[in-house]
């Protein structure tokens, strides 16, 4: 079956599902996107990636990374597979030392691994089919737009105006402090916008 490349184009709010989060991914040479609900612990490691931030203890993704660094396993592809009843099904394709392995994986895992490992991730064409659908113009735009990780936030923008930048690095410790990375992402962002200004 032909693979067709997919990439990162989003990541938001889920507005069918409370608590959870819509990752957009899109064919690399089309307009078909292709949404996958996926579980806030997922969505802030994509996201904490995707953003080159640096958590203070390893999460659960980067600790299988070094693991399989450590053991000279790479993952050179994530495949999402099959979709049953609304469910992504997803592999990892590992190598090491020229040996190919296949692991089942949730899609939400497999896409935190594959932005660390930095490998494609792709599907075939009959997924995109059954679930993928074509935005407008103007929402095409908006999806394309890199991940924001401020919204995964639930800091208010309007509260870290108030505070002052002494304030806010004192905060941002405190976030890092608590793994809350989000929130330390959000408020990074504000201390860099008043170093602009």
């Amino acid at each position: 079956m032909k693979k067709v490349k997919l990439e990162i184009v989003g990541l938001s709010y889920s507005q069918t599902q409370t608590g959870a989060y819509a990752l957009v991914l899109g064919e690399a040479k089309g307009k078909r996107r292709l949404p996958i609900i996926i579980g806030g612990f997922e969505a802030q490691a994509i996201a904490i990636e995707l953003e080159k931030m640096t958590p203070s203890r390893p999460l659960t993704h980067d600790l299988f990374k070094s693991f399989a660094e450590g053991f000279n396993i790479l993952i050179s592809e994530v495949i999402i597979y099959n979709l049953v009843e609304g469910i992504f099904f997803a592999k990892l394709i590992c190598s090491d030392n020229g040996k190919e392995v296949e692991i089942d994986a949730r899609t939400s895992d497999a896409i935190a691994l594959a932005v660390r490992f930095n490998c494609p991730i792709n599907t075939y064409e009959f997924i995109l089919s059954q679930a993928g659908i074509i935005l407008d113009e103007e929402a095409l735009a908006a999806a394309n737009d890199n991940v924001n990780p401020e919204d995964l936030v639930e800091v208010e923008e309007t509260d870290l105006l108030k505070k002052s930048t002494e304030e806010l690095k004192q905060m941002l410790e405190t976030a890092l402090s608590d793994e809350d990375y989000e929130k330390a992402s959000r408020i990074r962002d504000e201390i860099n916008n008043r170093k602009k200004s």
